[in-house]
């Protein structure tokens, strides 16, 4: 019998010391007990995004942040531009086409990240209420080019920038300050290594201003009222009390490792994945501009991504995920977003390794495991 392995971009294994944390008694949410806590998270997350404006929490999904964002900078007769490269891009435009939005969309081919000339034209065309984006498009295993996309819409007055940033925060440098990020989206279930339940939504000025100007139908996911709480520590409606818990614990953690340690080891586990799935003979999907919180890879043409997916799952007890829509049965996905370390990875690439042979794919067995290790070594 294996020890079950999570190896999915999300959501991603909880360390234990959270888990402990999450299994203590319930508290009431409006205590001055859990009021210490928020607070204690309030400035944490102000840290994690480095910010000097607050963080928003939601008791919902990352998309709930997502929606959040739409409903509250957007105006009825407003246009926004959507930049869809992947599952989760396209779901900027669902959005906006929910709540009878007008919208134009960048389409950027899967595997690529979008160009900023492009997205500069569209501007300078038309008036654009917002840009919504992703920095990590988890369906592609593609980094998008925020801090360029920041400088053109961080000087506009009447354009904000907002961004899904739910596979990118904890994992790669999102100064979202320094680089003028008016909405930047998180969720708990990637690298804040939690259980899926929270999201967050950091507001810029420009955004705490398009809010307040805001006609568009909301109630739960109103940022006025949701900003008003946390500034007195504490949420507009009842919280994920236990989640919030473990939030508390797994800020203590990644302060104790660091911004700079904690981008670095993503780095380096990211690196590792590449070269190992390379030395396989396999090909990345995302090769000019690679996520470090997800690997997508092509599958060999005689195999179908979900047969290596499923391998893994009866055999090893690992989940790795397949690919969305068009990538469907094309490429397979493998996390390294969160708490991971190095033989995390190793012990991921010998199970690829040994499902590929059993599939008849033309690979010395070691090959990923001894490049992997090389990586690693080094760093």
């Amino acid at each position: 019998m294996y020890r079950y392995r999570l190896m999915a971009p999300g959501p991603t294994p909880v360390p234990d010391s959270v888990l402990l944390k999450m299994a203590q008694p319930i508290i009431h949410h409006r205590t001055a007990a859990f009021e210490k806590i928020v607070e204690k998270v309030r400035e944490g997350l102000k840290w994690l995004y480095q910010t000097e404006n607050e963080v928003l929490m939601f008791a919902s999904s990352g998309t709930g942040a997502m929606e959040a964002s739409v409903v509250n900078l957007m105006r009825k007769g407003d246009r926004a531009l959507c930049i869809d490269g992947g599952k989760f891009g396209e779901r900027w435009a669902d959005i906006c086409q929910a709540y009878g939005i007008e919208y134009d969309v960048i389409k950027v081919e899967w595997g690529s990240a979008v160009d900023p000339k492009v997205v500069e034209a569209k501007l300078k065309e038309k008036q654009y209420r917002t840009v919504f984006t992703t920095a990590s498009e988890t369906s592609t295993g593609v980094l998008h080019p925020i801090e360029e996309l920041a400088k053109l819409t961080r000087d506009l007055p009447e354009t904000a920038l907002v961004v899904d940033g739910i596979t990118a925060l904890g994992v790669t440098d999102i100064p979202t300050d320094k680089w003028g990020i008016d909405v930047l989206v998180s969720g708990s279930q990637k690298a804040l290594m939690l259980p899926p339940g929270l999201s967050f939504a950091s507001l810029s000025k420009k955004a705490i201003a398009f809010s307040e100007k805001s006609d568009l139908p909301k109630f739960y996911f109103d940022f006025r009222q949701e900003l008003k709480s946390i500034q007195q520590n504490t949420t507009a409606w009842t919280p994920a009390v236990s989640l919030i818990v473990g939030l508390e614990e797994v800020l203590r953690l990644m302060k104790e490792e660091g911004l700079e340690n904690i981008f670095k080891r993503h780095d380096i586990l990211a690196k590792a994945t590449r070269a190992a799935v390379q030395a396989m003979s396999l090909k990345l999907y995302a090769p000019e501009a690679p996520s470090p919180a997800v690997t997508a890879v092509y599958s060999p043409e005689n195999i179908n991504a979900g047969e290596i997916v499923k391998g893994l799952r009866d055999q090893f007890n690992m989940t790795i995920t397949g690919g969305q829509a068009q990538a469907k049965g094309k490429i397979f996905r493998i996390g390294h977003i969160g708490y991971y370390d190095p033989m995390d990875i190793v012990n991921a690439i010998a199970a690829i390794e040994s499902i590929l042979i059993q599939k008849g794919h033309d690979v010395k067995a070691g090959l990923g495991v001894g490049a992997a290790l090389e990586v690693i070594s080094k760093n």
